[in-house]
């Protein structure tokens, strides 16, 4: 592609670059590179891309990008910033795929995976669409599915997905949106139809720092779309509308919302709503338990409206959907009087509200069953903790992903919160021994909620992942107890 096209829109502040010099690919890590590309030289948190500029000229890098020390070997543009020309320089390799499909964007600490699996499922049951996801637990060409080691990709990949999605034939794309992609201007040079907002609760402090900042992170997404909804029940959605270029439209329970619900039942296995929008009402059952599902839904069928489908055809549709892997997902365990759940719950927010939730169809003992990332925020740990004491009957502390940090300390800033508690708990590192310790303490109509690893089927210790399924785990311990 002509370096002049490549370019198209970006402000460059000086170039010596000749704009009809032909670039083969774009790179931004130094080892990938190959004879003719472009390198993107990015200012990191953890390193500079700067200082590789050249390992890029050794590997064949033809032209750099960068915003200082411009090299004298190879042509070079300077720019304001590496990172928003990286994302347009996506879009126009691709040819803006964005422009071609009705493309949703859904932010929020907890909730953005089920909502968009919700959704996915809505638009292919109401209106036949084919939709593309990206998503945490994986990307998705209708039912192709593509793995996925983040929750959004950097902006190169990201387009070049969506243009993936788009020659496939999505008409729709429904898209996780993380504060550190909107931040970071992964998400940027895309057009979204519709925003959506989930809630607003206490995680990536590490990175943004104060809750202000978090807040005004996720924001950015509802001054980049055209229609915005909004979870009314969460007091942040104000934060979310100040600034915003969209229109608003406010979903919630009982509230003062454009879409609500009412008679909200809460079943073991499912959930049941009256769904209501102006004179319209439509009956809801969803196979999904849990109160926050009531939030998830309503949050999938204001984007529907958005979008135009009529609220009948929505309401079938989404009841239609089954559950999502890793969210409040029952684990079969034949033979036996108790129940086990596994959720992705992973903030103070998030396990309050699984741990609720279990509790409005708990007959025996609540028995909670987590632990915290290492490496991420510190500050949630000791919340978990007096979260975890407060609202379960038994409590296992046990190892999340420490990555590079000692287990044990991890785990001691946890237990900090639950001291002068009343509630029996039990510490185990190793997470196996732990649900096994857990189901070997159940008893009849317990439930046992497995938290944090939801989806994964993995355990990073150190800078190593290793394989760990909890589903496995739970079959394996149902077979040595029979043995």
């Amino acid at each position: 592609m002509k370096l002049q096209s490549l370019l198209k829109d970006i402000e460059i502040l000086e170039t010596n670059a000749p704009m009809d010099m032909e670039i083969s690919g774009v790179r931004y890590s130094s080892c990938e590179v190959t004879q003719g590309d472009l390198f993107v030289a990015i200012p990191g948190y953890a390193t500079d891309g700067h200082k590789y500029i050249p390992d890029a000229i050794r590997h064949g890098a033809a032209l750099v990008l960068c915003e200082r020390e411009m090299p004298t070997d190879v042509p070079w543009v300077r720019v304001r910033s590496s990172r928003e020309a990286l994302a347009k320089l996506g879009a126009n390799r691709y040819g803006n795929p964005s422009e071609a499909m009705q493309v949703i964007g859904v932010t929020g600490t907890n909730g953005k995976t089920s909502v968009t699996y919700l959704l996915k499922s809505l638009l292919e049951n109401s209106i036949g669409a084919k939709v593309g996801l990206v998503g945490t637990i994986c990307n998705m060409i209708g039912d192709e599915v593509l793995q996925t080691e983040r929750t959004t990709p950097e902006s190169y990949e990201l387009q070049g997905l969506l243009a993936k999605m788009r020659d496939a034939g999505c008409s729709h794309v429904v898209m996780e949106v993380s504060s550190h992609a909107l931040y970071l201007h992964r998400v940027a040079n895309i057009r979204y139809r519709v925003g959506a907002f989930t809630n607003l609760t206490k995680d990536h402090l590490d990175f943004h720092g104060t809750m202000e900042n978090y807040g005004r992170a996720k924001a950015i997404l509802f001054r980049n779309c055209e229609k915005g909804v909004f979870n009314a029940d969460d007091t942040a959605f104000k934060t979310m509308i100040d600034g915003s270029t969209c229109s608003v439209y406010t979903v919630g329970v009982g509230c003062n919302a454009n879409l609500y619900a009412e008679h909200v039942e809460l079943g073991a296995d499912h959930i049941e709503m009256d769904v209501c929008e102006g004179t319209q009402r439509a009956h809801l059952r969803l196979g999904i338990p849990g109160r926050f599902t009531v939030s998830n839904a309503l949050i999938a069928l204001g984007i529907a409206r958005q979008l135009g489908i009529s609220l009948d055809s929505a309401v079938n549709a989404l009841s239609l959907t089954k559950a999502v892997k890793g969210r409040i997902e029952i684990v079969p365990t034949p033979g036996k009087d108790y129940t086990v759940l596994i959720d992705y719950a992973h903030t103070p927010d998030g396990l309050e509200k699984v741990l609720c939730s279990v509790r409005d169809f708990c007959k025996g003992r609540l028995i909670a069953l987590f632990g915290c990332g290492g490496d991420r925020d510190r500050t949630k740990r000791p919340e978990m903790g007096r979260i975890a004491v407060k609202f379960a009957d038994y409590v296992i502390v046990t190892s999340d992903n420490p990555r590079t940090e000692e287990p044990m300390a991890i785990i001691n800033e946890i237990l900090a919160g639950m001291q002068e508690t009343e509630t029996p708990y039990l510490v185990e590192e190793n997470r196996r021994k732990a649900i096994r310790l857990a189901m070997h303490l159940a008893q009849k109509d317990d439930v046992i909620v497995l938290a944090g690893k939801g989806h994964e089927t993995y355990q990073i210790l150190g800078t190593e992942k290793t394989h760990l399924d909890e589903r496995e785990e739970v079959a394996a311990a149902l077979c040595e107890t029979e043995e």
